[in-house]
């Protein structure tokens, strides 16, 4: 069943088109993986999807229904949530309670909101550090923070965007194993990232955008196959092979 469709997006920002006529869909207990280069247009595609940005032309469907233009909370609270490549928690809050603010989607209890929180935090592998400052963590840790104050709001649709940028490769690894054990979890996730190598092997199928456009998708082998693909990743060391 369809969770997600993007039917012929478009945002502009003054004369750039950051998406032009972009259609993508994630079907329920999907990882779908969407990759590009720098300023292809990735972040603000989730940004327009989600509510921060109104598209200037297009539809986007969740789960049945059409929230095209709904501002963020309001897309929230339906099951879909984003989280940011440049993270910014609260710094003047504890850990636990930059959790609880996500947590506070769903109730107005705050003994409920802080036993979620501190379940999530705990899921993460925060739960040591839960009356630590935020603005304290180190950055593996501080997008380990910004995941589970997105886990928090119980979403239907995680939207990751760029999660694993600017960490070691033990991070990156520890990153996705807890991606997958977010998806066991039922959560559907549509992840953003730069390094084709990271996102392939968790992706059940791939979207590529190239300034704007989509320009190829399919399953991780067609796409790591893919001539316009590898053309728009490679840029001019492409054309210096293929003379």
């Amino acid at each position: 069943m369809t969770l997600l469709k993007v039917e012929n997006l478009t945002k502009r920002f003054g004369g750039l088109v950051a998406n032009d006529d972009v259609s993508m869909y994630v079907e329920r207990g999907e990882i779908v993986g969407l990759i590009g280069p720098n300023g292809a247009g990735k972040s603000t595609f989730f940004s327009t999807v989600s509510g921060y940005y109104r598209p200037d032309g297009g539809k986007v469907y969740f789960d049945g229904e059409d929230i095209t233009g709904l501002p963020t909370e309001k897309v929230c609270l339906r099951g879909m949530t984003r989280t940011f490549q440049i993270v910014k928690p609260f710094s003047d809050m504890t850990v636990l309670e930059n959790v609880m603010v996500g947590a506070f989607a769903r109730s107005a209890r705050v003994s409920e909101v802080r036993d979620r929180a501190l379940e999530v935090l705990e899921f993460v592998g925060l739960a040591d550090r839960r009356d630590f400052p935020a603005a304290g963590l180190t950055i593996a840790n501080k997008k380990r923070l910004e995941l589970a104050r997105a886990l928090a709001t119980e979403p239907k649709l995680l939207m990751l965007d760029e999660v694993m940028a600017g960490l070691t490769p033990r991070e990156t690894q520890e990153a996705v194993e807890l991606i997958h054990r977010i998806h066991e979890r039922g959560i559907t996730l549509f992840i953003v990232e730069h390094v084709m190598e990271v996102i392939m092997p968790i992706s059940d199928r791939v979207y590529v955008l190239d300034g704007g456009r989509k320009i190829a998708e399919g399953p991780p082998q067609e796409i790591a196959e893919n001539e316009e693909v590898i053309k728009a990743y490679l840029g001019e060391r492409y054309h210096a092979a293929r003379g």
